[in-house]
């Protein structure tokens, strides 16, 4: 099937075990998916964390790549909520296994399931539903606010907050957002939020949105205050005009003679904007430039010796010429030219032995690009062979080298993608910090594998998903650094060719969400690409 089907699983839960003591459990499920052709299991994503309840319906989704061909086995953990991140055995609620394709092939995409997991206990069961999402890449941001709503609380005021519903083609609703709770108000004003067209509507603008009105309450059982129904086609009228909603409780409108409605909701704005992918701008002509960067600091072990990590025997490639190849041979598919600029650091160069930190690997500096991978790996074999290992091992020249080029063209024609392979063992980072905040507002990404057996603190700081990169009081615009260590790719078996495959698929991951946070901040639109 075509990769870019995606499928959105709506997850919830009844009857799970009671753990809490004192008040009911705080329910999360976790989803964990199966690595193609391995036993291994990873995290794909989890829900939130809703209080108090052992019949949670989560409003969060996992959105999936559906590949008819594959099995893609996944499993749902369902631990004792978010107080503990790593949960222990005593605290477990239950699991369930399934195969997407089992969802997506149930009746209407919906399949119960009960969990299992805690010996001689029911667990419950878990109902996962199945929605393939249409391609409407729409995103709306809307804005909304309350009138005179009725109180609820004894004491003070309402707490309210909206929950919106889209209905499925089988007339159930699916949750689909929550608003912010406003404290203390019978007039709250909500803040702007965005979803994705499809999220409200799946794509069909006449179809049922169900927006109920809840006063919220500590203990989690919410008041009902009222509810009314639009559609995204008359939400999308207040373009043009305020659209004024009555709240209505069909319990009170059947109790009460005199009852006219519950307050009243104001739709204030509402805009939408076009989602562009990846693929879009690919299609649109984006050129991907992908630069080399070896490491050739005296760190690493001579090259003659089968302890160096620069070292080749006639059977088996050293890791710099693995780790190259395999993202290489993925990235050169979206470089037309198929020409790469290659450069090493840390060596003394002939013929005067001056320590360079962007010597071109093919000896030539008028014009350091070589002829696809393969190019790339002769021109470094016959490096290893001519330079001296030395050092320090600084990355700042040819990080700053690549982001003098990236600066030359910004209109988003081409996005740079420079790939520093390295012992780790860096001198310069105060330098690198500050070329990689510079560049975080260029048209580039950098990816560093680290090979051997250093411990990577310092690169996994450089690559700033767990803290904002920052130099100086200045912060990244972007997060454009992306670390991988290979020794977490070198499996026992020995299969080279699925591992590199794993190396490449997560160096790249990021890359794409990379190129378009450069693009939408710069409010760059794909290029139309010329029709077929």
């Amino acid at each position: 099937s075509v990769p870019g089907t995606k499928v959105e699983l709506t997850v919830s839960c009844r009857n799970l075990l009671d753990m809490d003591t004192f008040s009911k459990s705080d329910p999360v499920v976790v989803l964990f998916v199966q690595v193609s052709g391995s036993s291994e299991w990873k995290e794909f994503g989890r829900t939130e964390v809703i209080d108090n309840t052992l019949n949670p319906d989560f409003v969060r989704k996992f959105v999936l790549d559906y590949y008819f061909e594959e099995k893609q086995n996944l499993r749902f953990d369902v631990p004792p909520g978010s107080h503990s991140a790593f949960f222990g055995a005593q605290d477990f609620l239950g699991q369930a296994f399934v195969a997407l394709g089992e969802v997506i092939g149930s009746q209407r995409g919906r399949l119960e399931r009960p969990l299992t997991g805690v010996p001689g206990k029911r667990c419950g069961t878990i109902l996962l539903l199945a929605e393939e999402l249409s391609n409407c890449r729409d995103i709306v941001t809307m804005q909304l606010c309350a009138n005179k709503l009725d109180k609820k609380d004894f004491f003070g005021k309402s707490d309210p907050f909206l929950v919106f519903y889209r209905s499925n083609e089988d007339g159930t609703f699916t949750i689909c957002h929550k608003t912010e709770v406003v404290k203390n108000t019978l007039n709250p004003v909500w803040q702007p939020f965005t979803i994705p067209v499809r999220a409200l509507c799946n794509g069909d603008y006449d179809r049922t949105v169900k927006i109920d009105v809840y006063d919220w309450d500590r203990d989690g059982s919410h008041d009902f205050i009222g509810e009314f129904a639009t559609s995204y086609r008359e939400l999308s009228r207040a373009q043009s005009q305020f659209t004024v909603y009555e709240v209505l409780n069909p319990r009170k409108k059947c109790k009460k003679k005199k009852y006219v409605n519950s307050g009243t909701v104001t739709l204030l704005s509402f805009s939408v904007e076009s989602e562009f992918t990846f693929v879009d701008y690919i299609r649109g002509g984006t050129q991907l430039n992908f630069t080399v960067a070896i490491d050739f600091t005296a760190s690493n072990g001579l090259p003659s010796q089968p302890t160096s990590l620069h070292y080749a025997s006639p059977y088996q490639l050293s890791a710099y010429a693995l780790a190259l190849k395999a993202v290489g041979e993925i990235i050169q598919d979206y470089d037309s030219d198929k020409l790469f600029p290659a450069y090493g650091f840390g060596a003394k160069v002939p013929p005067d032995g001056k320590i360079s930190h962007q010597f071109p690997l093919n000896n030539n500096v008028e014009n350091p690009s070589c002829a696809g991978i393969e190019g790339v790996l002769e021109s470094y074999l016959q490096s290893l062979r001519t330079v001296q290992l030395y050092g320090p091992t600084n990355f700042a020249p040819v990080i700053n080298q690549v982001a003098g080029t990236a600066a030359q063209v910004t209109d988003g024609s081409q996005y740079h993608v420079l790939l520093i392979i390295t012992d780790g063992v860096i001198s310069d980072m105060l330098q690198t910090k500050e070329a990689i905040v510079t560049a975080s507002s260029l048209p580039m990404s950098i990816i560093i594998v680290g090979v051997g057996p250093a411990e990577f603190e310092a690169m996994e700081e450089l690559d700033g998903d767990e803290v904002r990169l920052s130099s100086r009081g200045r912060y990244a615009e972007r997060d454009i650094v992306q670390f991988v260590p290979f020794r977490d790719y070198v499996d026992d078996s020995g299969n080279e060719v699925l591992s590199m495959a794993r190396l490449a698929k997560d160096v790249l991951a990021e890359i794409p969400e990379q190129l378009l946070s450069y693009m939408k901040t710069r409010d760059i639109k794909p290029r139309r690409a010329d029709p077929e």
